[in-house]
């Protein structure tokens, strides 16, 4: 019985006779399943983000280089693993991150008014190399080399933002369940990763994942303000 490339004869063969499924076969499963319910997820994981710079207007503590290196490390993996045809289930969340991710930049953006020459430039080169990236047009030793580099950009993603909490004491508009959701993201993928026999540098990327997306989460419990007790008024 197979549904959307999940195998499901094992499991329901060995429920049908009375015992638990093996072992291999149960972790396969999970493996599988999880690898969809992370695509599902991803669907909203950056929202609460978006949402809360919509609802504040203010992109305080934001560093915008940060998350444009995330659009450009999204586009790089999402077309390695289109040109590599590999199946929906180990990358479509992806699809979803990127678009987000790009809504995210314009947000950030627009709530950063003036936005410099600097900036301009860096969005009009992405808009220019991107559709050749996600076509796949590029040299394969090319792609192999910016593929392997996402790993870097990811952490490079990382390392202005976690910087600028450290040194303002502060997350500002960051999203605590945005990051919530990349840290367990992260976690579910070493789990997929490993289980499906992934390329280590593919299990070392998502460790990498694990332990920034912890950080910024981390810095978020700790330099969360408390809340002010509002005194009752007395009669």
């Amino acid at each position: 019985m197979d549904y959307l490339g999940i195998d499901f004869s094992c499991a329901i063969g060995s429920l049908k006779s009375g015992n638990l499924p093996p072992k291999d076969c149960l972790l396969a499963l999970i493996s599988k399943l999880l690898g969809y319910a992370i695509v599902a997820a991803s669907t909203t994981v950056k929202l609460p983000q978006i949402l809360k710079i919509l609802k504040h207007r203010s992109v305080r503590g934001l560093s915008v280089v940060a998350f444009e290196l995330e659009v450009v490390g999204y586009t790089i993996a999402l077309a390695y693993c289109l040109h590599k045809g590999l199946p929906f289930s180990a990358y479509g969340e992806l699809a979803f991150l990127l678009i987000q991710a790009l809504i995210l930049v314009a947000i950030i953006y627009y709530f950063s008014q003036p936005v410099g020459i600097s900036t301009w430039t860096r969005a009009l080169l992405y808009c220019a190399v991107a559709p050749t990236v996600l076509s796949g047009q590029i040299d394969p030793i090319l792609f192999e080399a910016l593929y392997a580099s996402q790993h870097a950009i990811f952490f490079f993603a990382r390392v202005p933002q976690i910087w600028k909490n450290f040194s303002n004491k502060s997350t500002g508009e960051l999203s605590f369940l945005t990051c919530l959701m990349n840290t367990a993201g992260s976690l579910v993928r070493v789990f997929t990763g490993v289980q499906e026999k992934a390329p280590t540098s593919v299990v070392m990327g998502s460790v990498l994942g694990v332990l920034t997306n912890g950080t910024i989460l981390s810095q978020i419990i700790i330099y969360r303000k408390p809340q002010v007790k509002k005194e009752k008024k007395v009669k």
